[in-house]
């Protein structure tokens, strides 16, 4: 089913309008669409890695303010659709606390499902729902989806072809533990201190 929807990403990368399409595609990304923006960022990198940086810039802001509008679908569809249901199955009174833990981590939340493959627009309408700090959560949004797409592009401008086969293949585990390594490295000092 996703298939078809791969397939044209891959071949609108090619396009001559490739970075508007970058934009578009990373915008509906973080709210509804489910291919990530790394498979145009790749092809699109490879082909002028001299633009590698602006791809990575397009990337993050479309990302981020596609981000922002799943916020808006958490905040302002959620009373009409959500809550209806939490009634319904008689959880209305728990949403609360999750909402108040959602929010103490909210930040590590948005954070790790920015820069792993956790599909990030989960985490955006969500942090919509719970009313996230926006603050919060468009600095997290920008430094998660920074990171993750200027890695990307940086490695294949310093590496070029041969590191896409790496990416391809193990960019979720790569993510992944990269995550796990930054988050132990912020406990390590917090209890060492």
């Amino acid at each position: 089913m996703l298939r078809p929807f791969y397939d044209w990403t891959l071949r609108v990368s090619g396009h001559p309008y490739a970075e508007r399409w970058l934009a578009a595609v990373s915008f509906v990304e973080s709210s509804v669409f489910p291919i990530p923006p790394d498979v145009m960022i790749v092809p699109m990198v490879l082909a002028d890695r001299a633009n590698a940086w602006r791809i990575a810039l397009v990337a993050t802001i479309a990302s981020v303010l596609g981000g922002l509008a799943g916020y808006a679908i958490g905040l302002f569809f959620f009373e009409a659709i959500g809550q209806p249901v939490l009634e319904l199955y008689g959880k209305a009174d728990k949403f609360g606390e999750f909402a108040e833990m959602y929010n103490a981590w909210g930040a590590w939340v948005v954070f790790g499902a920015g820069v792993t493959p956790f599909p990030y627009k989960v985490i955006t309408i969500a942090s919509g729902v719970t009313q996230l700090d926006l603050l919060v959560f468009v600095l997290a949004s920008a430094l998660a989806r920074g990171l993750r797409f200027f890695a990307v592009a940086g490695l294949l401008w310093y590496f070029g072809p041969p590191i896409r086969r790496l990416l391809e293949k193990h960019l979720g585990l790569i993510s992944i533990v990269f995550f796990v390594l930054l988050l132990g490295g912020f406990v390590a000092i917090r209890w060492l201190l």
